[in-house]
């Protein structure tokens, strides 16, 4: 499911890993096989069937909108045995860990592990935001075909607020089906810009990844975004 990746000797290594340390985000174009690639495919359309939509304001992190469909881990993992066993995976667990110059490990939240999130309609956004936990690796199974059709994701390195993806420090990055990238999500502000007309489609497996030795600090954003409607934007809790 995954191409053999990459950064094969010390010195490719060594090259992603200060890429990834400066910018907070590496690219890892085609990670996905094109048989892969198909299989997550037709995963995603079965289990956006019992997705949710979810279209409101996350109060704790100043505001910015959410309009999307998504399905939380907990979902994933009762209804998937594909997505837990691709984010369990030994291959990519390496490739994690030549990457970050850590161990990595997954999340103990079920709900925010392994997360679906799909933008299918004109103006659907996933607005700025910082991650609970520090990994995340995100797979893209859909994407708009040029950055003029919008779902770029953007971001700004070591952000002190969610204000730096207003300014020059704030970076755009573009994606294919079967790319992935690899952000340091909990200080690198991001967010998904809007899908600019109709008939297109942006969907991507989210998985996060923490380490035995960070201090999580956990938001109620992610049971806001995922969990049952019941938990209402507004009891997110308060960002880092």
């Amino acid at each position: 499911m995954l191409h053999a990746r990459p950064h094969e000797d010390d010195a490719e290594a060594d090259a992603a890993h200060d890429r990834f340390r400066t910018d907070g985000y590496l690219p890892l174009p085609g990670l996905l096989t094109p048989e892969g690639l198909e299989a997550l495919r037709e995963e995603a359309l079965r289990l956006e069937k019992i997705a949710r939509r979810r279209d409101f304001a996350m109060a704790c992190m100043d505001g910015s909108p959410r309009h999307m469909t998504t399905l939380g881990g907990e979902t994933i993992a009762r209804e998937s045995h594909l997505i837990p066993e691709l984010y369990a995976d030994a291959a990519l667990s390496h490739l994690l860990a030549t990457l970050t110059a850590e161990r990595v490990v997954a999340v103990p939240d079920l709900l925010e592990r392994h997360v679906l999130n799909i933008l299918h309609r004109e103006g659907d956004t996933h607005g700025a935001h910082t991650d609970d936990y520090p990994y995340a690796l995100v797979l893209f199974l859909e994407s708009p075909a040029t950055p003029s059709d919008g779902g770029l994701l953007e971001f700004a390195p070591r952000a002190a607020s969610l204000t730096a993806l207003n300014t020059a420090d704030s970076r755009a990055a573009h994606h294919h089906p079967g790319d992935a990238y690899l952000l340091r999500s909990d200080t690198t502000a991001h967010r998904v810009t809007p899908l600019t007309r109709p008939g297109l489609r942006r969907t991507v497996l989210n998985f996060a990844y923490t380490t035995t030795t960070t201090e999580i600090r956990t938001t109620r954003s992610a049971h806001a975004l995922y969990g049952d409607p019941g938990d209402l934007p507004l009891r997110c809790g308060s960002p880092r």
